[in-house]
């Protein structure tokens, strides 16, 4: 299916199942813990490495989900985690080695740059730019062995010039890894940029409805993929399979839950444009955006993440995030639901106020999770937050 849509692969990318006999046309949830090892040259295997024994290692359920996020980051493989964390750290644990340089911006999701710079521990030198493309791609130079960027910041929403990033990086031998979440599969394909490997926290957009936990790592090297399966084997970290039922099942209707994201999420960034008690507005499809000539350029769907921050400082912010009725006060982002969360309080509750400052996470920031309800209820719920505000 190297010629189809978007929506298409969404749909029906991977479908082979593990067996044909009953005709189901969905992947069955196989939940069991091993397999019929008699004549084990007769079994599956899913990723080229081992036949099915033991769900540890692999499950076909998995499997199924996996094989469509291939498809869907146009990548070589992929293989499903407990977590996007345990995604990250599969893969990181994969690649790295005592001695090795790790180059990343700020501006990444709290609990990332944390794991990483615990990587120095390994003898892994972790390297710490501010936010933005022109301090990543000004760092990157001889010694850099992996740089680790996200396609779209949180909470921020930065746009990443991926293409320029891995020209660099791959100039001096080094590995670029993306965390694509914010941009999902229907916004970006970084490695369709020359990226060697994306991630995803498919809690997020993927499985679309605040109700299942997990991640991916896709790979643009069938070979070095298997490294990453074998570091999910010895860890434990693979999806569970009624997890890979549900997130199959949201990536069923990812296209069209985007679209619907991105339409209500540029009427709720106009409207918050106009308010008298808004400062600034990030969405990076509108004109007032530092990343808006790059949206234009790299993103196909904007997403639904709206960032705001309110005039009169943190007990403003507050007396919004308090006082939403319809919007649920909570973490995370991409579900059906509106969320709205204070990053400082919570996301990056554990950063110093001096790192805050450095990625632009003020006080009185707000993102909102534009959900699936009408937009006129959201921005009415908004309005009346709003109005809290002394």
């Amino acid at each position: 299916m190297r010629h189809v849509g978007k929506g298409t692969r969404a749909v029906r990318g991977g479908v082979k199942h593990t067996s044909d006999d009953v005709g189901s046309v969905i992947e069955p949830i196989y939940q069991t813990a091993l397999f019929d090892f008699r004549e084990p040259e007769k079994k599956v295997v899913p990723h080229g490495t081992a036949p099915l024994k033991y769900s540890r290692e692999d499950n076909p359920t998995v499997h199924a989900v996996e094989r469509k996020m291939a498809e869907l980051e146009h990548g070589a493989d992929a293989v499903g985690t407990s977590s996007g964390m345990a995604a990250i750290t599969t893969l990181l644990m994969a690649l790295i080695r005592p001695g090795m340089e790790v180059l990343i911006p700020l501006d990444v999701y709290g609990s990332t740059l944390v794991l990483i710079e615990r990587l120095g521990k390994f003898g892994v030198k972790v390297v710490i730019t501010d936010p933005g493309n022109e301090n990543v791609l000004a760092s990157i130079g001889r010694g850099v062995d992996i740089v680790f960027i996200e396609s779209l910041s949180n909470p921020l929403l930065r746009v990443y010039d991926i293409p320029q990033i891995v020209k660099a990086a791959h100039e001096v031998g080094a590995v670029v890894i993306v965390d694509n979440t914010l941009a999902t599969p229907i916004g970006m394909n970084p490695l369709l940029h020359g990226a060697d490997y994306v991630i995803h926290s498919a809690t997020k957009y993927l499985g679309g409805h605040n109700d299942a936990v997990g991640g991916f790592v896709i790979g643009a090297d069938a070979e070095a993929m298997k490294g990453v399966w074998e570091w999910r084997r010895v860890l434990g970290t693979i999806m569970e399979p009624f997890t890979a039922f549900l997130i199959d099942r949201g990536l069923k209707t990812l296209h069209i839950r985007m679209r619907r994201h991105e339409e209500s999420a540029r009427a709720v960034a106009e409207y918050l444009m106009e308010h008298p008690k808004v400062e600034r507005v990030y969405y990076p499809c509108m004109p007032n955006h530092e990343s808006y000539e790059l949206a234009r350029k790299l993103l196909s769907n904007c997403g639904g993440i709206v960032s705001f921050e309110v005039k009169g400082g943190l007990d403003a912010a507050m007396a919004v995030y308090k006082n939403v009725r319809l919007i649920i006060p909570s973490v995370s982002f991409g579900g059906t639901e509106s969320i709205i969360t204070h990053p400082a309080s919570t996301t990056h509750a554990h950063w110093s106020p001096e790192d805050r400052a450095r990625a632009g996470i003020r006080d009185n920031l707000l993102r909102l999770s534009v959900g699936l309800e009408d937009v006129e209820d959201i921005i009415e719920d908004l309005d009346q937050a709003l109005r809290r505000v002394p």
